[in-house]
């Protein structure tokens, strides 16, 4: 193997730029030329792919988001969109592929690797979600970002004595919000995993008034079927039950964009800098993850199409920490 590419797809994540840096520079360090592929999969279709040198990726690590971008493309979703991948990567001479990305993007990997392109996965998204990795690129700033804001708003909550709906990131998985909700004291989480009944959150909340409470606070994932701004309207027609005036905040993108966190950007080193290794002992195919305190690879046939759920044991802490 002698030319590499890499390439970040997906929702951006805090520790992305690390994580190309540690590719680039590992795999120069192999005596390899190391390829820089703009706007993910999409890139890769239209052959946007620049050779990337040990400074290019210099002063990026402390950086949010991703200098190589990302982009949705449903073209890349056929065989034909992957065909043409496959050919702009073979026109560069390239012989592996690494891809930093959350479940969509390791799912497009895997596939081009069973086309027969050496592909390693790096596992990075703020939802952590992925199977093969106890802890992925972003999560660990992201759920800074979001203990920051609840920290702030619970002392003007306590002002006003009022509860305050946080709306944090989590389409499809509440992991953000579970773990904000425990680390910021939250009476109540809501998630897309478990139904909700609107009715309990409101004795949740005037149990809460009722025992003198300064302030409440509930933690909502995006994706929960009420979400923060459904809430706050079902609240409002039943605000003598609740007690407090009930107020909404919700984080959104600021979440993704934060200057990664030293646990962060240590993951991604660790990470990029082990998947050239797998690339270069023939070992492709695999996701990159941290479990128990170790890089470890995970076969892709293993993460795709799989969903990590949500600790139990971090549910019922949840549970009894709220009382």
């Amino acid at each position: 193997m002698k030319r590499i590419a890499v390439l970040t797809s997906g929702g951006d994540a805090p520790g992305m730029n690390a994580a190309i840096r540690a590719v680039v520079r590992a795999a120069i360090e192999r005596g390899w030329e190391a390829y820089g592929v703009k706007h993910g999969y999409m890139g890769l279709i239209d052959g946007n792919i620049s050779q990337l040198g040990r400074r290019d990726v210099g002063g990026i690590m402390q950086l949010g988001g991703t200098m190589l971008g990302s982009a949705r493309c449903p073209e890349f979703k056929t065989e034909e969109g992957r065909r043409k991948a496959l050919r702009s990567l073979n026109e560069k001479g390239i012989d592996g592929l690494v891809v930093i990305g959350g479940n969509g993007s390791q799912t497009g990997a895997h596939e081009l690797h069973k086309m027969g392109l050496p592909t390693v996965g790096v596992a990075s998204t703020i939802d952590n979600d992925l199977y093969g990795s106890e802890m992925t690129i972003g999560v660990d700033t992201a759920l800074n970002i979001a203990l920051e804001a609840i920290d702030r708003l619970k002392v003007t909550a306590s002002s006003h004595q009022r509860a305050f709906l946080v709306e944090v990131m989590g389409r499809d998985c509440g992991y953000l919000a579970l773990m904000a909700g425990i680390a910021g004291g939250a009476e109540a989480i809501v998630l897309p995993e478990i139904e909700t009944d609107p009715e309990a959150l409101t004795q949740e909340l005037s149990d809460s008034y009722q025992r003198g409470k300064a302030h409440a606070l509930v933690v909502v994932a995006e994706g929960a079927k009420y979400n923060a701004n459904a809430l706050v309207s079902y609240f409002e027609e039943r605000r003598q039950e609740v007690g407090f005036d009930v107020r909404a905040t919700t984080l959104g993108h600021v979440q993704r964009g934060g200057t990664p966190g030293a646990f962060d950007r240590l993951l991604a080193t660790r990470l990029g800098s082990a998947a050239v290794g797998y690339l270069s002992n023939g070992s492709a195919g695999v996701l990159c993850g941290l479990n128990k305190g170790e890089i470890t690879a995970t076969p892709y046939a293993e993460v795709t199409g799989r969903h990590k759920p949500l600790s139990p044991e971090m549910l019922e802490l949840a549970r009894v920490m709220s009382r």
